[in-house]
C-alpha cells in the first residue's frame, strides 16, 4: 500500500470521477460509491467511451476496469495515462491476477483497486490519485517557499529602520503580521514596498507557505487573468494542458499583487470575488477551486482619484484598504541612507565577487542630500554604476554622478515655468524631459515619474510624443498590432 501523501493543496470543490467497467453490475457499485462519496460521476462502458471522456478534459480521476483494456492492457494503460494533463488513472484488477497489476502500475497507472472494490479503499485510493496528480502542478510553490525561506533573514534584517517613519512603519508591521487580513501598502516606485510585503509575510504564522509576488502593470490585460486564475486545457489557443494560477501557487501562503491600480474592471470583478469568498475559476474551468491565501496589495498610484472616476471598483478598494501601511520616500527617511547604502553596496561587491568598497563620509553627506526621485531603486543602480566605473576600493564624492554632487536631479522646478501653461502641457514637458535624460527608455521613465509603464505608454500616444521620441536604440517598439512582447527587452 502506499503511502498517504501528507500535502495540502486547494481543490476543486467537488472531483469529478469517469468509471468504466464492462460488467454493468461493477459500473453500479463503483458509482454508487463515489457519489456517496460527494464525487461526481460519468460513466463508460466500452475502451473508445473511455477514450472520449479523457479527452473531454475536465476529469480529475478515472476508474477503469482491467477487462477494458484490451489484449495489449500495458499499452492501453500507457495510452491513457501518458499525457501530462491525463487524470490520475486507477485500474480494478481481478484477485487472480498480482502480476498484471505491477505491470499496470509501471505502465502508468495511479494505483489498483481489487475487485470487489471496498468503501474505504476506494476513497483512500481516489484522494491519493488526486493528490499525486496535483503534486506536479504544485512543485513551483514548493520551490518559491524553499527560496524564500532561505533569504527570510535577509529580508526581515533589511529593514532600515534608523529614522521615525520607518520605525512607526516596523511596529504597525509587526502588530498587523500576526493578523490574516488584507493589506494595502502605499508608496513611491521603488520606495521598497515588495520589501514591505516580504517582511509582512515572514513576520507572520504563514511564514512556512509561499510567497508569490505578480507585477500587474507588467502583464496585458488578456493575460492578467490566466497569470491570477490559472487556465483549463484548451481554454484557449495554446493551452495544451492545466496551468496553475498565482493564487493556487500561493495557497497557505501570501499573494502579493503589485501595481494593483494597473489592474481593468473585470479582473477587479474576480479579485473581489476571491477575497470574499477565497475561491475563483480557472479560465475555462466550470468549478471553482478553494485557497487559503492572504492578499497584500500595492500600488503608487491614487486609488480614490481612480475610484471617482470609475478605473477602480470602490468595493475592491474598501476591501484592500482594511489595512493600509504607506512606505514613505526615501527623501523622507534620509536617517536611513548610509546603512542602505553600505548595505546595497556590500551587496553588489559579493555578488560581482569584488572586493569590498568603501563610502567615504563625504560621499555619503552627498547621497543624503540628494532627493532621489527615484527612492530605493535608485540608490541600488546609482551605487552600481559607480562600482563598475570606480575602480578604487574607496568611493569618494567625486565618484559620484554629477547631479547627486549637486544634490539636483536634473529636471526642471522652478514654479515661473509653470504659470499660464496648460496641465497637458506640463504633463507633455515633464515626460519628454524624463525620456530625454533616460534615453526613451519608457520602463525607466515611468520608474522615474513614478507611474505604472502602460501609463506612460498610454500618455506618450495621447500626447504625441511616440513620434517625437523613439524607444530606446536597440530596443524593438511595441507592436500596435497583432502579438509581441508588451515589455522593452534587454539589447
Amino acid at each position: 500500500m502506499r503511502p498517504r501523501l501528507p500535502v495540502s493543496v486547494p481543490h476543486p470543490s467537488d472531483c469529478r470521477v469517469a468509471v468504466a467497467a464492462r460488467e454493468a453490475a461493477l459500473g453500479d457499485h463503483l458509482e454508487s460509491l463515489c457519489l456517496a462519496l460527494g464525487y461526481q460521476v460519468v460513466r463508460g462502458e466500452t475502451l473508445d467511451d473511455v477514450r472520449e471522456l479523457l479527452g473531454a478534459g475536465d476529469l480529475d480521476v478515472a476508474i477503469v476496469d482491467a477487462l477494458l483494456l484490451g489484449q495489449e492492457p500495458g499499452r492501453t494503460v500507457r495510452e491513457l495515462a501518458g499525457p501530462e494533463e491525463a487524470p490520475g488513472l486507477l485500474v480494478v484488477a481481478p484477485p487472480e491476477e498480482p502480476s498484471s497489476a505491477f505491470a499496470w502500475l509501471e505502465h502508468g497507472a495511479m494505483d489498483i483497486l481489487h475487485r470487489p472494490p471496498h468503501p474505504a479503499e476506494v476513497r483512500m485510493r481516489v484522494e491519493q490519485a488526486i493528490a499525486t496528480r496535483d503534486m506536479g502542478v504544485h512543485l513551483a510553490s514548493l520551490e518559491d517557499a524553499i527560496t524564500e525561506r532561505s533569504r527570510r533573514s535577509f529580508t526581515t534584517r533589511s529593514l532600515v529602520t534608523h529614522s521615525p517613519a520607518m520605525r512607526e512603519l516596523a511596529d504597525t508591521l509587526d502588530r498587523v503580521a500576526r493578523m490574516r487580513t488584507t493589506v494595502l501598502i502605499l508608496g513611491e516606485s521603488g520606495s521598497g514596498k515588495e520589501l514591505v510585503a516580504r517582511a509582512l509575510h515572514f513576520r507572520s504564522p504563514r511564514l512556512g507557505g509561499p510567497f508569490i509576488a505578480i507585477n500587474c502593470a507588467a502583464l496585458p490585460p488578456h493575460l492578467i487573468e490566466s497569470e491570477l486564475f490559472g487556465h483549463e486545457r484548451g481554454a484557449f489557443t495554446g493551452a495544451v494542458s492545466r496551468r496553475a494560477g498565482k493564487f493556487e501557487l500561493a495557497h497557505n501562503g501570501t499573494l502579493f499583487l503589485d501595481e494593483v491600480g494597473e489592474t481593468d474592471l473585470p479582473t477587479q470583478a474576480k479579485l473581489l470575488r476571491v477575497l470574499e469568498h477565497q475561491e475563483f475559476m480557472r479560465v475555462g474551468g466550470s468549478r471553482p477551486v478553494r485557497v487559503d491565501v492572504r492578499l497584500v496589495a500595492a500600488t503608487n498610484a491614487d486609488l480614490e482619484r481612480l475610484v471617482r472616476e470609475g478605473r477602480f471598483r470602490d468595493d475592491l478598494y474598501y476591501r484592500l484598504k482594511v489595512v493600509t501601511l504607506r512606505v514613505p520616500p526615501l527623501r523622507e527617511r534620509v536617517e536611513d541612507i548610509p546603512e542602505l547604502a553600505e548595505t546595497f553596496l556590500a551587496s553588489i561587491c559579493r555578488a560581482n565577487h569584488l572586493r569590498p568598497r568603501r563610502l567615504t563620509s563625504a560621499a555619503i553627506d552627498a547621497l543624503c542630500r540628494y532627493p532621489w526621485p527615484g527612492n530605493v531603486r535608485e540608490l541600488i543602480n546609482t551605487l552600481e554604476a559607480i562600482v563598475v566605473a570606480a575602480p578604487t576600493e574607496t568611493i569618494d564624492r567625486e565618484h559620484l554622478p554629477a547631479n547627486i554632487q549637486a544634490g539636483t536631479t536634473g529636471l526642471p522646478a522652478s514654479p515661473r515655468l509653470l504659470v499660464g501653461r496648460t496641465l497637458r502641457d506640463i504633463e507633455a514637458e515633464a515626460i519628454r524631459a524624463t525620456l530625454l535624460q533616460v534615453g526613451g527608455s519608457r520602463t525607466e521613465a515611468a520608474r522615474v515619474l513614478g507611474i505604472g509603464l502602460r501609463t506612460i505608454r498610454r500618455k506618450i500616444r495621447e500626447l504625441g510624443l511616440d513620434r517625437e521620441i523613439p524607444p530606446r536604440p536597440g530596443r524593438p517598439a511595441r507592436r500596435r498590432n497583432g502579438g509581441g512582447n508588451d515589455r522593452e527587452r534587454s539589447p
